[in-house]
């Protein structure tokens, strides 16, 4: 059934939105959000990952200069 409505609008003529057209972009800026939530943890752990790959080789270099007879605290 093809039926014609009525829809609210304001006086500049702006069509106002139905209760399931709020809903859906409710629920599109909701799984947006998820999706830029988890973008942003996926970075996290990355840079994570990337700082814990950086102090592992400031330890090994520090294990060399040790290694050398030189204190990596005083270089």
């Amino acid at each position: 059934v093809d039926t014609t409505w009525l829809r609210w609008a304001t006086l500049e003529g702006i069509v106002l939105p139905t209760a399931e057209e709020i809903a859906v972009q409710a629920q599109e800026e909701a799984a947006q959000a998820q999706q830029q939530a988890a973008q942003a943890q996926q970075q996290a752990a990355q840079a994570q990952q990337q700082l814990a790959q950086a102090q592992e080789r400031a330890e090994q270099l520090a294990a060399r200069l040790r290694a050398m007879g030189v204190d990596p605290d005083q270089v």
